[in-house]
């Protein structure tokens, strides 16, 4: 849920520009397409990676965050320990801290996926170093197998999404304080190719999710799902985390409508709670239409935040925040994003995954109930896998860790084939 802003601005005063007031709906609109969808060649690649943190001797024991405190040292983050340097990891990954004190890292763009191996690999075990001199560890799966969720960082946005998500059902909290995802980031792509690239990486969402999914267990317990991870976030709130209607002739377009039309989620108001006033949207705090008529005029560094409140599966944030999978263990983040780079490298590939993956587009809830139980959609994967494989050539990996990827993707894909 973290959003850090990795890929470099490509024009115009940061600062400047966010101060300004919005006039108007049109303006609003005007400025999330501009900075959501950046165009440009596809060149650089990141990750995000999300994992819940464990004490050693018995994974079940609510996290002490003194104890993390202690074990990051200089790389806690300031939601945690407010006068924290915050340093960067020493290959440059910033690290932050979901409600439950899931840990995320998010490492810095890089032009091809062996640097970034080499980024992440450096500062994951960095990291775990330092957890375990503290006997704690990281999961290895995309939910918390064996705790309940349990808010450990009180800050006023986590506060007041505790309490707006309470009334909806459980999701909301297990999602903020027991779920870890792992996120790709990749460029959004060239003008006349951007909105398939955005069509290609929400189609091919569904196999992935069911390819990679790993959060069954839950708090001790089998939820019986491939993906309780995904379902949590899906049963958050629907305004936030929809997977239809992704507009793939003018996702600019479409995003930017659907951010001033989505209610806001929580209001910064220094000392005051967050809670946002029910039902306002962005557009009706432009407007100043009921509870805003008593807020001062929103500016584009609010449309930011607003921007940061969204969960769905893809986020445009100038990039392209591919959001659905189940975080991997440790070791293994590298498939899945070498995968998804490969299925989205060049735009004939892209073409391709459109076709591949039509039949099961739009399957989410069988992906993260069923996974590759469902012979559809392992189909798709097995299918989806191959494509990506034969393309690993174009990201710059090794000879020897295409293999090995290779080996793992398809293995796994073929495997739950033939079990579906």
């Amino acid at each position: 849920m973290t959003a850090v802003h990795r890929f470099p601005e490509k024009s115009g005063s940061a600062s400047n520009r966010t101060a300004r007031v919005l006039a108007d709906r049109a303006a609003g609109e005007a400025y999330v397409a501009s900075v959501c969808f950046k165009h440009g060649p596809p060149r650089l690649t990141g990750v995000e990676l999300e994992f819940t943190v464990h004490h050693a001797d018995d994974p079940a024991r609510p996290l002490d965050p003194d104890v993390l405190a202690t074990a990051l040292g200089p790389h806690t983050p300031r939601t945690l320990r407010p006068d924290s340097p915050a340093s960067p990891l020493p290959a440059g990954s910033p690290v932050s801290l979901e409600p439950g004190c899931q840990v995320e890292i998010s490492a810095l763009p890089q032009a091809s996926l062996r640097d970034l191996d080499a980024v992440v690999t450096a500062d994951l075990h960095h990291l775990r170093d330092r957890l375990a001199r503290h006997d704690l560890v990281l999961g290895e799966t995309g939910i918390d197998a064996h705790r309940a969720p349990r808010r450990v960082l009180h800050t006023p946005r986590y506060a007041a999404m505790e309490r707006r998500f309470a009334p909806i059902g459980p999701g909301g909290l297990t999602m903020m304080c027991s779920t870890a995802g792992l996120q790709v980031c990749v460029d959004a792509g060239e003008p006349e190719h951007y909105a398939a690239r955005w069509a290609a990486a929400h189609a091919m969402g569904p196999p992935l999710l069911a390819l990679f999914a790993n959060s069954r267990v839950h708090a001790g317990q089998d939820t019986g799902h491939a993906s309780a991870r995904w379902l949590a976030v899906h049963d958050t709130e629907a305004v936030r985390t929809r997977t239809s209607g992704v507009a793939d002739d003018d996702p600019a377009g479409w995003w930017a409508e659907r951010l001033m039309d989505t209610p806001l989620m929580v209001l910064p108001r220094g000392d005051r709670p967050w809670d946002a006033p029910e039902g306002l949207t962005f557009a009706d705090w432009i407007d100043g239409k009921g509870a805003a008529a008593l807020l001062p005029k929103p500016t584009a560094a609010d449309l930011d935040y607003h921007l940061t409140t969204m969960f769905t599966p893809v986020r445009p944030q100038g990039y392209l925040e591919i959001r659905y999978l189940d975080a991997q263990p440790p070791d293994e983040w590298l498939a899945p994003v070498a995968l998804v780079s490969a299925l989205l490298a060049r735009p004939s590939t892209v073409d391709k995954v459109r076709a591949v993956c039509a039949p099961v587009a739009d399957r989410w809830t069988d992906a993260a109930r069923r996974g590759l139980a469902d012979a559809d959609l392992a189909a798709v994967a097995a299918a989806l896998a191959d494509l990506g494989c034969a393309e690993l050539g174009v990201t710059g990996l090794a000879a020897e860790s295409i293999t090995e990827i290779s080996e793992s993707v398809q293995g796994r894909a073929y495997r739950s084939r033939s079990e579906a």
